[in-house]
């Protein structure tokens, strides 16, 4: 009886420990959306930021996907709580009009050295001495990269609404090449597989693509592929200031752009533990590229991209444990 007596004393400690563990966790009782876009690949970076806010206590959701306009509306009005791509200054103009800094809490980086440009096979650059954009203004040059016959190069571009088809289509314009140059809008991963298609069977290849990427990883710069610099900076709305020139003087008509988690300001004051981990946590560049690839390899079910982001968590549990300390010291000051 007596030692009945004891494991149920131990027991009831163990219990009410745990208990009030759960009832310390800052986010216990309060409901996390995440959204992101519908490219599958931003999957993994949105998934590490719900686990560390489960860590936390906080009711996570399965991230929805919608238009990165969509995903900035429905921050700016508390129907969703967080996006974790939110790059800068890309989404400059989506970010300013659903409300900017009065809506949204951002601070930190949580993933650097996103770079984006314009892209040729390296056979025909080296064939035709191709370096620069502005040499498409050549009908001749022009001509190499023409896939359905009309005269006019070919660029794999941009899939509407993410940004990148606006920046593309100033470009365009800004170095006088909408004669020469048909920008190629749709569903990017079905053109840029047609693309990696036409450059197996030795044609040319014109084509638009950022990092993290797997693109970059299949078409790898420098061994297939060169990056184009263009003649000089020119941005729309607002990122027209934006300098593109590099330290080295190349430019390549992009700012290297840092990727941010954007949140709901009001939600975000009213959890200063989620609002802390948001701004302390980073992400290498190359662990998203080496995630993305495996997932272009045939890893992309959703059971695949769970176990990349536990593999990551326990590959560097360190790391994780400190960003959720830290969450929890800053919702007890």
């Amino acid at each position: 009886m007596r030692k009945t007596g004891i494991w149920a004393v131990a027991l009831t400690t163990l219990i009410g420990s745990q208990m009030t563990y759960a009832a310390d966790l800052p986010g216990k009782g309060v409901s996390v959306q995440p959204v992101q876009s519908t490219i599958s690949e931003e999957t993994f970076q949105t998934l590490l930021v719900s686990k560390a806010l489960e860590k936390l206590g906080y009711d996570v959701k399965a991230p929805r996907e919608v238009d990165y306009n969509v995903a900035y509306t429905s921050i700016a009005s508390g129907d969703a709580t967080f996006l974790a791509v939110n790059w800068d200054p890309l989404h400059a103009d989506q970010y300013k009009a659903a409300g900017g800094d009065a809506k949204f809490y951002r601070e930190g980086v949580y993933v650097d050295g996103a770079a984006q440009g314009y892209l040729i096979d390296k056979k025909t650059a080296e064939k035709y001495h191709i370096t620069n954009v502005e040499q498409l203004k050549d009908p001749k040059i022009a001509k190499l990269f023409d896939s359905n016959g009309n005269g006019k190069a070919d660029l794999t571009g941009c899939t509407p609404g993410w940004g990148c088809e606006a920046v593309i289509n100033h470009h365009l314009k800004a170095y006088d090449l909408s004669n020469t140059v048909e920008h190629n809008q749709g569903n990017y991963a079905a053109m840029i597989a047609d693309t990696i298609t036409r450059y197996k069977e030795g044609k040319p290849i014109l084509y638009y693509t950022w990092t993290p990427y797997w693109v970059s990883d299949v078409l790898v710069p420098g061994r297939d592929v060169v990056w184009l610099q263009v003649p000089f900076s020119s941005l729309p709305g607002e990122q027209k200031n934006v300098d593109t020139k590099l330290p080295n003087g190349a430019n390549y008509g992009f700012p290297v752009n840092t990727m941010r988690i954007a949140a709901n300001k009001q939600w975000a004051q009213a959890n200063p533990a989620a609002a802390k981990l948001f701004a302390i946590m980073k992400l290498p560049i190359a662990d998203v590229n080496a995630q993305n690839l495996r997932m272009h390899e045939g890893q992309s079910s959703e059971a695949d991209i769970e176990n990349h982001v536990n593999g990551w968590i326990k590959a560097h549990q360190a790391t994780f444990d400190g960003w959720v300390k830290s969450a929890e010291q800053a919702a007890k000051q």
